[in-house]
C-alpha cells in the first residue's frame, strides 16, 4: 500500500492523501512561480518536515531516556535558488527553553537534533542553519 496518494486538482494546486489516516495537506504553488500562494508549497513542506522531523526525534529521545520535554517549537524560514530552482538554504531556530534541561542534555538534543532521518535525506548542497534557544 501506497503511504501518500496525491491529486493534482488545477491551477497548480495538489490534494496529498496519508493512505492509513485520510487526513489531507493541500499545496498550492508559490507566488514567484505562478501559483497563488494560499497553502503550503511543495518546497515549504521540506522545511515543514524538517523541523517536525527534528521534534519527534527529540521527543523519542527524551521518552526513551525518562527526560522531561514540556515541549518544543520551532520556525523555519526558506530560502530558494536558481538554476536550477531548488532550497537553497534553511534556517531553523528552535526552543526548548521551557525544559530548563542541563548543559550535558543539551548537547545530547543537538546531536538527536541534526541526526533526525529528514537531515539525513536532503541533498548535502542544501545549507541548513540551525539555531537553539534552551
Amino acid at each position: 500500500m501506497a503511504t501518500v496518494r496525491i491529486e493534482y486538482l488545477g491551477d497548480l494546486r495538489t490534494k496529498c492523501i496519508h493512505e492509513k489516516s485520510g487526513t489531507e495537506i493541500v499545496t498550492d504553488a508559490p507566488t514567484d512561480n505562478h501559483g497563488k500562494g494560499e497553502s503550503f508549497s511543495p518546497t515549504d513542506l521540506i522545511g515543514t518536515s524538517f523541523v517536525s522531523c527534528i521534534l519527534t526525534v527529540v521527543g523519542i529521545h527524551c521518552n526513551q531516556n525518562d527526560i522531561e520535554m514540556k515541549g518544543g517549537t520551532g520556525v523555519v524560514d526558506k530560502i530558494m535558488a536558481s538554476g536550477p530552482r531548488r532550497i537553497e538554504q534553511l534556517k531553523i531556530k528552535l526552543d526548548f527553553s521551557m525544559n530548563n534541561w542541563s548543559e550535558e542534555i543539551q548537547e545530547r538534543v543537538k546531536r538527536v537534533s541534526e541526526a533526525c532521518p529528514v537531515a539525513k535525506s536532503v541533498s548535502e548542497t542544501m545549507i541548513v542553519d540551525i539555531e537553539y534557544t534552551f
